[in-house]
């Protein structure tokens, strides 16, 4: 049985070149900023017309495919919002990122359409 309120599906581009990192654990992920285009609604309310999202990959086979998607790269994700929280000169801060679970490309016409 999976857990689907907790659930997201987002369309949009790769902001940049994915990272590999190694956590202390020795675990690996590989992050990636996906530019997702705000409803008509939601720009009516602010002049912000788009969001940046932070995106995790955990699985191996999902790692090795979303390394070698290129900026620009028009995609659908799925997954689930988790709240991080890192430590810095500025002290602890957190922000939301989505685990992703599936990612593939689809046309860039997809991505400009709104919703």
């Amino acid at each position: 049985m999976t857990d689907e309120n907790n659930r997201v599906h987002l369309t949009g581009r790769v902001s940049g070149v994915p990272e590999s990192k190694v956590l202390p654990s020795g675990d690996e992920v590989v992050s990636f900023r996906l530019v997702v285009r705000r409803s008509a609604a939601a720009r009516r309310r602010s002049k912000q017309v788009v969001d940046t999202i932070e995106c995790s990959v955990w699985r191996a086979a999902l790692r090795r495919s979303v390394l070698r998607l290129e900026p620009g790269s028009a995609v659908t994700v799925a997954g689930a919002l988790r709240r991080r929280f890192v430590s810095g000169g500025a002290g602890v801060m957190s922000f939301v990122s989505v685990d992703v679970d599936t990612c593939r490309k689809v046309s860039a016409t997809a991505v400009a359409s709104d919703p």
